[in-house]
């Protein structure tokens, strides 16, 4: 019965627009396999979705189901165009002292996969990554890859 209730958890996330190797880690997180997902097995298997358990969790029964998570998922992806969430949302937690531009030390605090290619992205050398120097690192990253950049 518990498998049967896993495939069911992976056939709910798949009318998702979720990549396959994030549906089986879902799948995989979803230890007892009854189809949710607990805080326990989200905190196990899942540390970057636990600290976002209570905004997923809409109806608050300490689990999520796959429609709270493809619920999350639209909301996060519109919130991420309209530039409300992705990297503009972590780049303004990790502006400690809101003037704008990421220090050495705000990157490798907050943003440490950032901070390890800080003298990569930090164009005028300056010691400080602006919006507009990120943005330009990484559509030039998306450019080399073969993809359109982000204007």
């Amino acid at each position: 019965m518990g498998a049967i209730r896993s495939g069911a958890f992976l056939l709910a996330l798949s009318a998702a627009p979720i990549a396959a190797s994030q549906e089986a880690r879902l799948a995989a997180a979803d230890a007892d396999r009854d189809g949710l997902l607990s805080r326990a097995e989200v905190a196990r298997a899942l540390p970057r979705l636990a600290a976002r358990f209570d905004e997923i969790d809409r109806n608050g029964d300490g689990s999520l189901s796959p429609d709270e998570l493809r619920a999350w998922r639209r909301a996060s992806t519109a919130r991420y165009r309209a530039g409300e969430g992705g990297f503009a949302e972590h780049f303004r937690r990790a502006d400690a002292d809101g003037d704008g531009a990421l220090t050495r030390a705000e990157a490798a605090e907050a943003l440490p996969r950032l901070a390890a290619k800080f003298d990569r992205v930090d164009a005028d050398r300056d010691g400080r990554l602006t919006v507009e120097e990120l943005r330009r690192y990484f559509d030039a990253k998306r450019t080399a890859r073969g993809k359109p950049g982000s204007r």
